[in-house]
């Protein structure tokens, strides 16, 4: 409801919703040139993402590659890659979480699915 029980300056939403629009994109931009790291083995593997989840750069200690071991070397890629998309999708709770609040819950525009 709008205070005042008068009708919404369609303007004045459409000035807003391409502002958060305009916030979402950079955003959104800002992500995918911001890299995180994770790592597995106590470091011996490290893995380099984006903030929008691109795989970057993977980094092996050789003290992590045993030729008899190739099964814990995998494992330890997987758990490097999987912390760094964790951190990953932290970065975009805390760069896209605030717009998608002040998008939605209840922008009370209908049609709108946020």
């Amino acid at each position: 409801m709008i205070p005042g029980g008068g009708q919404p300056n369609m303007q004045q939403l459409l000035q807003q919703a391409q502002k958060m629009q305009e916030d979402l994109q950079r955003a959104q931009e800002e992500l995918a040139n911001t890299e995180v790291d994770g790592q597995a083995g106590g470091g011996l593997v490290r893995a380099t993402v984006t903030g929008s989840g691109e795989l970057r750069a993977l980094k092996i200690d050789p003290e992590a590659v045993d030729p008899e071991d190739t099964d814990t070397l995998a494992d330890l890629i997987v758990a490097a890659v999987q912390a760094a998309n964790e951190n990953a999708q932290a970065l975009q709770q805390q760069k896209l979480g605030p717009l998608a609040q002040g998008l939605g819950g209840g922008s009370g525009i209908p049609g709108l699915p946020f």
